[in-house]
């Protein structure tokens, strides 16, 4: 139970407490810096735990139900940061939202599924949308580092706006496949 994925996995979620307190000051650069590390690492883990499962022939239950979940408390938490502290403020708020809603309905829609016994697999537009979104919340983290380089907060936003598009795109593609199982 305790492989090195899985403590990989647990390790990104104990570590998103740390993460918020480094992104609490919105003045303090080295604090966004630091913040920028740990988000980078916890993505690095986040990639290894579940190759590694698949390396090793580990892959367990415990990882299958953590990964998903480790995932979604990070971006959660990073978008109520950001949003908090007026890093993401504006319309830019809509793209932020539509992350954010579409992790709650799709796990919810996972978590319904499963009680059937219906996988839904992860798409490789899905991948994709994730690879954004880690881009862009990442470029919002260290543009707040950096902020005498705004072009790096800059592409923070439109690949904000690109995950959020790829999210909608996605989210729709998972609820029009569970709504095939649901009752009518």
């Amino acid at each position: 139970m305790l492989t090195l994925p899985n403590i990989l996995t647990l390790s990104r979620i104990v570590t998103v407490p740390l993460l918020a307190a480094f992104l609490w000051w919105p003045e303090w650069r080295t604090g966004y810096a630091i913040a920028f590390a740990i988000y980078c690492l916890m993505g690095i883990t986040d990639y290894f735990d579940g190759y590694l499962a698949r390396a090793q022939g580990t892959v367990s239950k415990l990882g299958v139900f953590l990964d998903p979940i480790a995932d979604k408390i990070m971006i959660a938490a990073v978008i109520l940061m950001l949003v908090g502290k007026g890093v993401i403020a504006d319309y830019h708020l809509i793209a932020a939202l539509i992350i954010l809603l579409r992790e709650i309905t799709v796990s919810g829609l996972r978590e319904f599924l499963a009680q059937l016994q219906v996988s839904v697999p992860v798409s490789q537009l899905a991948k994709w949308k994730t690879a954004l979104q880690l881009v862009a919340f990442g470029a919002l983290i260290l543009g707040q580092a950096l902020p005498q380089y705004p072009w790096v907060a800059l592409l923070g936003l439109v690949t904000l706006w690109s995950a959020a598009v790829l999210t909608a795109i996605t989210g729709w593609d998972y609820l029009r496949v569970g709504l095939k199982h649901m009752d009518t």
